[in-house]
């Protein structure tokens, strides 16, 4: 059987489809990942296929309205628009590139960003699919959505309708494009104002999620079609560490890593010196990557070192405490390694694993970017660092998440389907 992934966006939204896909060629699956162009040698070097889907993530976000977008975090609406205006260019050229790169699969499996599209493209061929995100999505009132600007716990009618609602507002944006984008590159009909979700849901269409029910708890109300199987983890083959990290790491205590991966906000410069004045204010050494924000690499002190690029899996469990952005992947390796985490969230799901963490116990409060401060990042990263509780409770889950294997799970459960003669198409 021939299987094509379909998935879009930062590295953290796409390694762990890779790493899907890894398992699911482990298992007699021939695996094409269809995606940007950055990520090309890295499914190759694993000896996937690989197929293009249009757009730069990076310059995306890098550019002046992705920015600006980014600045969006506590409007439902702006967030979404932001999410049109730069990624309905994307989608419409992603529904021509999707049928090419799925011409001669079997069935499809898509993810996140890639949902918008990837409908289409199995409607258009036929195909039986299965959806594999990486936060949740379906409509529960046990915790509030992962899309919603503002991840406060309320009622159970609250949290429902803030699922409701961060749905249809990214759906009712982009209907106009998807169904212009349909009848011009696929010839087929538009889709209705409620889109296609709700039927997916009422026929019971297969789900797995790329995260740990140690995490978010599986709601008691989804039925069985969905599956919370555990984060797909995507190993890298024989990384070796420069040498200059090595000879760091061992010349004191463990350091603090700061890394905010794919996020900018346009200022680089003023917010590696925030950094590394917290740093400095809390007695930490730090290591600092620079990602796509591109936090400036100047001046820096003997006690913090920076890095283009790591192994999250090798350098995370030698940190005193992570710092990050937030991001599904970035957050799934800080927890699975055992340390505590500090989430400075700038958009999008960011904000619902900050407060998760922290509901947790393995983190304290996030700092939202927009109320990030020299001072109050040092006080957070000096109370992640000396409270004994919290890294005993960080250390507990990152052995529950260690003992899990999410990639095998989510394997078994795809396969199952799509060898069912049950097995529906779009």
């Amino acid at each position: 059987m021939h299987v094509t992934i379909m998935t879009v966006g930062s590295r953290g939204d796409v390694q762990p489809l890779i790493a899907l896909g890894c398992g699911l060629q482990a298992r007699g699956l021939q695996v094409r990942i269809a995606t940007h162009r950055i990520f090309a040698e890295q499914v190759r070097g694993c000896g996937l296929e690989f197929a293009p889907l249009e757009g730069n993530p990076q310059a995306l976000i890098q550019d002046r309205a992705g920015i600006e977008w980014l600045r969006s975090q506590h409007s439902m609406l702006g967030l979404a628009k932001g999410f049109r205006q730069l990624m309905g260019p994307v989608i419409q050229q992603c529904m021509r590139d999707g049928v090419a790169a799925a011409a001669d699969s079997d069935a499809l499996i898509f993810s996140g960003t890639g949902y918008y599209f990837a409908y289409s493209v199995a409607e258009k061929l036929g195909l039986p699919y299965v959806q594999a995100y990486l936060q949740p999505i379906h409509p529960t009132s046990e915790f509030p959505s992962a899309l919603f600007p503002l991840p406060y716990r309320g009622g159970r009618l609250y949290n429902y309708a803030t699922h409701v609602i961060a749905g249809m507002s990214f759906w009712q944006l982009l209907r106009p494009v998807i169904n212009a984008a349909r009848r011009e590159h696929l010839g087929l009909g538009k889709l209705s104002w409620q889109g296609p979700f709700p039927e997916m849901l009422r026929q019971q269409l297969p789900v797995v999620y790329g995260y740990s029910a140690h995490v978010v708890p599986r709601p008691r109300s989804w039925g069985s079609f969905i599956d919370v199987s555990g984060f797909w983890f995507f190993e890298q083959p024989a990384w070796t560490p420069p040498q200059a990290l090595v000879d760091f790491l061992a010349a004191g205590p463990p350091p603090v890593y700061v890394g905010f991966g794919s996020m900018t906000d346009g200022e680089p410069q003023q917010l590696t010196r925030m950094v590394l004045k917290a740093l400095e204010l809390s007695g930490q050494r730090g290591v600092l990557l620079r990602g796509w924000g591109g936090l400036a690499a100047a001046d820096l002190p003997d006690s913090v070192i920076t890095i283009d690029h790591v192994d999250h899996h090798w350098l995370f469990p030698q940190m005193a405490a992570v710092v990050h952005h937030g991001g599904a992947g970035t957050t799934a390796a800080g927890l699975r390694a055992g340390v505590p985490t500090l989430i400075t969230p700038f958009f999008g799901d960011q904000p619902f694993w900050g407060a998760q963490v922290a509901a947790l116990g393995v983190g304290p409060q996030p700092i939202p970017r927009a109320k990030l401060s020299a001072a109050r990042l040092a006080g957070a990263i000096q109370r992640t660092v000396s409270d004994q509780a919290m890294q005993t409770r960080a250390a507990q889950l990152g052995q529950q998440l260690r003992a899990e294997d999410g990639v095998a799970r989510a394997c078994a459960t795809i396969i199952a389907h799509l060898q069912s003669p049950q097995a529906r198409v779009a």
